[in-house]
């Protein structure tokens, strides 16, 4: 289905990709620390309010 150049091509391209990506996050990372302190707690409450809407649809389900 492949020939072997394509997947030595997509296997050199995953590595280099992923590397090149987990620069980047690093030298990200504090700035994301800083920028991003709340998010969690927003992302949290997003969940439990999730969790709310489902319980209501089937406790007032007929």
């Amino acid at each position: 289905m492949f020939s072997t150049g394509q997947l030595v091509f997509a296997a050199f391209f995953v590595v280099v990709f992923s590397f090149i990506i987990l620069l980047a996050y690093r030298k990200d990372a504090s700035l994301h620390k800083k920028n991003y302190k709340g998010v969690k707690w927003v992302g949290i409450v997003f969940v439990i309010f999730l969790i709310i809407l489902f319980a209501l649809k089937y406790l007032l389900k007929f």
